[in-house]
């Protein structure tokens, strides 16, 4: 995977094994998705990276200078995507944080793979995982460094014929798929899943909820997901995806999901190339 890396600033592809987003997966990170020179959800990357920050106590970002260094990672490249990661920097061995903690800057960009727009058109193909994620209220919503969960999740299948998986809490509530956020349409009604206990906050998924103030917002049974008239997965950089399939149950694209993707193409976004 190519990549141009800024490391603190500086042309880089390494860090020290004794730095504590390594060792401890002690930090942030962001993606973000680049059209010709623009970030149309950077500010909501910027708020949530900000909210990460004060609830793990890391120093506060300096968000034009994470601007300036995405340029620099991506010039020459009409589309891309940029991870920034933050990690609370060296420290001596231990769980205990160092009390002036020297930020670890990582800035990447990327070129997005290609996405067979039949998957924009048609929909994904979905399994209901195993595991269980776990409840952390502290760490919900934010994009900390430790993703085990969605790593062993994602590693209970390797069917060509999945594309994603649904992850469900402790409990068997519906929380979100594996790499995204998830809505449903129930009843007539747009839902989505609280990630107030476990699971991710989503840029895309916080954009949706502006666009449809009245979707509600709580608990998700899987039966009600297998009830639905709509289901479509929404990722800052993927964009809206339509389910056609989640084990046995069929769905068909519908007007929700189809506003939302105008809506995505309105920001900017293409719907043919995403990463």
């Amino acid at each position: 995977m190519n990549a141009r890396v800024l490391v603190n600033g500086v042309v880089a592809d390494t860090v020290s094994v004794h730095d504590r987003g390594l060792t401890y997966g002690d930090g942030l990170f962001e993606t973000i998705r680049l059209i010709h020179g623009g970030a149309p959800l950077w500010s909501r990357h910027m708020r949530r990276l900000a909210d990460g920050c004060a609830r793990l106590r890391l120093p506060p970002t300096d968000a034009d200078r994470l601007w300036r260094e995405a340029l620099a990672v991506t010039q020459g490249m009409p589309q891309a995507v940029v991870r920034i990661t933050l990690t609370r920097g060296v420290g001596q061995r231990g769980y205990a944080p160092p009390v002036a903690a020297q930020t670890t800057r990582i800035v990447a960009g990327f070129a997005p793979p290609f996405i067979d727009p039949v998957i924009y058109r048609d929909g994904l193909r979905l399994r209901v995982c195993d595991l269980r994620l776990a409840t952390q209220p502290l760490l919900a919503g934010i994009k900390h460094l430790n993703r085990m969960e969605q790593v062993l999740a994602r590693a209970e299948w390797d069917d060509p014929g999945i594309d994603e998986g649904v992850l469900c809490d402790v409990h068997g509530n519906v929380v979100s798929a594996v790499a995204a956020n998830l809505f449903a349409v129930v009843g007539g009604r747009l839902r989505t899943p609280a990630v107030d206990h476990c699971g991710v906050a989503g840029v895309g998924r916080a954009e949706v909820l502006a666009v449809c103030p009245h979707a509600q917002v709580g608990l998700l049974s899987l039966e009600a997901l297998l009830a639905a008239s709509e289901v479509f997965l929404v990722s800052s950089v993927r964009g809206v995806m339509p389910v056609r399939l989640l084990a046995t149950q069929h769905y068909a694209p519908g007007a929700v999901t189809r506003r939302l993707q105008q809506h995505w193409r309105e920001l900017g976004f293409s719907m043919e190339r995403a990463g």
